[in-house]
């Protein structure tokens, strides 16, 4: 394996050495820049301490979006702006609690869930455990619980860690990641689970239902919490929803099996927002000079959900983007193409902001809905470059998926090889999905993530209720934005713009 990989080196690097080999002055520049003289903690304090949770249409939402405009105009980009996109209404809530109150009293571990109506007041009332999972499951239990608090998830067993909570990759985990693997299907349940989510809602409000109880994932007091009900203002409300600690729900069930009268009180202050239905993104430049019509962009998404301060996700993406263009613009010299940098809203509700862009700029299907749908390229399509993403939370940068591009391997490679003293090191032909460099794939735009060390991502921080300041890795986000600006650099400089998949069909 190793060997073939040098002689694929050996053969293109001819080829490679006039347009695509690093400029080795200007990655030496970016390197000092980044290494002594970096903001990058600073601008994640800004996002995550100043502005807060962040939810997609919310007040800190919109907060975080002009104060990270504002501060990428003090960098020195130019036209930092606000650009729209339609969303629906916003949400926000400062205050839950749920306790029980008999057989035992205590005080639970509670979020409500996004989108959820509040109460009126404290809610008392008898909780009723059911499997609400199929529509089949809602009208076999219509007439059933009228006035009840609902618990419809199934309990989760939990188990003890088997493994670190924390984690890097070694050589043996790089080399497995180089090898290419068929990509699975992509994920289609989505439409359902909106579908179902729309029953269930229309249910419990039918029903008279108090409130709705579920289960959080995670463990050990780190739990995760998403949404219950919309932000689309067609589609029915629901009732008050929350998420506890799996270990709190979990007795509860347990007590419920043991035909224990058990019941809560459900206290959730929320908000909706219906004045302004679009959602923003934030955007800047660094303008280019000989090619300055054509632009390469980098982006992460700045939205998160709202049980923390969204440190990991994704704070850490959009503060290494930021710091990564601070550093270009620090070294005094213009790119050729422009370098944009866009902070994205809606990602966790589906890649919303970066597809409303993309259709705006680059390309769209006739029907949003239907991705067999015709595609209609716009002008501004010829001429970008690339997107690169970073959204895998705090971890220092391994290397890049080429998301089956195989004329950007060789390119790739060549730019990372002064980075692999500092960790940077694959190329892997990979497919990545699930962020927002798929928004630029999905139409032919040369779209790449980074392939990132996990850290604690998915055992301690992805969505959860302790995603904040103290996870994030300094000196892992500094190595970040020295690859990215490294990486962007060459992608502004080249020649030509990077090459490209064939369009979708």
């Amino acid at each position: 394996m190793k060997a073939r990989a040098l002689f694929f080196v050996l053969i293109t690097a001819p080829a490679l050495h006039a347009a695509d080999s690093p400029d080795l002055q200007i990655v030496t520049r970016i390197r000092q820049e980044g290494f002594r003289n970096s903001k990058v903690m600073e601008i994640a304090a800004g996002i995550v301490d100043f502005v807060g949770p962040r939810l997609t249409g919310s007040p800190n939402m919109k907060k975080a979006n002009e104060w990270t405009r504002d501060k990428l105009t003090e960098l020195g980009l130019a036209n930092a702006h606000l650009e729209s996109w339609q969303f629906g209404r916003g949400w926000s809530s400062d205050y839950a609690s749920v306790r029980m109150l008999s057989p035992d009293a205590q005080q639970l571990y509670a979020i409500p869930l996004a989108w959820s109506p509040a109460t009126s007041g404290p809610l008392r009332g008898s909780v009723k455990r059911v499997k609400l999972e199929t529509k089949e499951d809602l009208e076999k239990n219509k007439g059933t619980f009228g006035g009840a608090i609902l618990m419809i998830s199934e309990p989760r067993e939990l188990k003890p860690q088997d493994k670190a909570a924390f984690e890097r990759y070694d050589e043996m985990g790089l080399e497995k990641l180089a090898v290419y693997e068929i990509p699975a299907p992509r994920d289609n349940t989505r439409a359902g689970r909106r579908e179902f989510r729309k029953a269930l809602a229309q249910f419990a409000m039918d029903e008279k239902i108090a409130a709705i109880v579920q289960v959080g994932r995670g463990d050990g007091g780190t739990f995760a919490v998403q949404s219950s009900g919309t932000w689309r203002d067609d589609e029915p409300i629901g009732v008050p929803s929350v998420a506890l600690a799996p270990e709190q729900y979990n007795r509860i069930a347990r007590l419920l099996d043991a035909k224990k009268n058990v019941e809560l009180e459900v206290d959730v202050h929320a908000q909706f927002y219906g004045e302004d239905l679009n959602s923003y993104n934030t955007i800047a430049e660094i303008p280019g000079t000989d090619k300055k019509g054509e632009v390469v962009m980098l982006g992460a998404h700045l939205d998160s959900w709202h049980g923390s301060t969204g440190a990991t996700d994704n704070a850490a993406g959009c503060a290494a983007m930021m710091e990564a263009v601070r550093i270009l613009k620090s070294l005094g010299i213009a790119p050729k193409r422009t370098i944009r940098i866009a902070l994205w809203s809606g990602e966790e509700q589906g890649l919303l902001g970066s597809h409303g862009y993309v259709a705006q700029h680059f390309a769209a299907r006739t029907d949003p809905k239907d991705a067999k749908s015709a595609l209609i390229v716009k002008p501004e399509h010829a001429k970008i470059s690339a997107y690169f993403n970073l959204d895998n939370g705090t971890g220092k940068v391994r290397g890049i998926y080429a998301q089956e591009n195989a004329a950007v391997v060789p390119i790739f490679t060549s730019w990372l090889e002064p980075l692999h003293d500092i960790g940077a090191t694959i190329v892997t032909m990979r497919n990545t999905q699930s962020t927002d460099h798929i928004a630029f794939d999905d139409v032919g735009v040369p779209g790449f993530q980074f392939v990132q060390d996990e850290i604690e991502y998915t055992t301690r921080t992805h969505h959860t209720n302790w995603d904040s300041y103290e996870r994030l890795q300094r000196e892992d986000l500094m190595q970040a934005a020295v690859v990215v600006a490294t990486v962007v650099w060459e992608a502004a400089n080249r020649p030509e713009l990077l090459p490209r998949k064939p369009l979708p069909k």
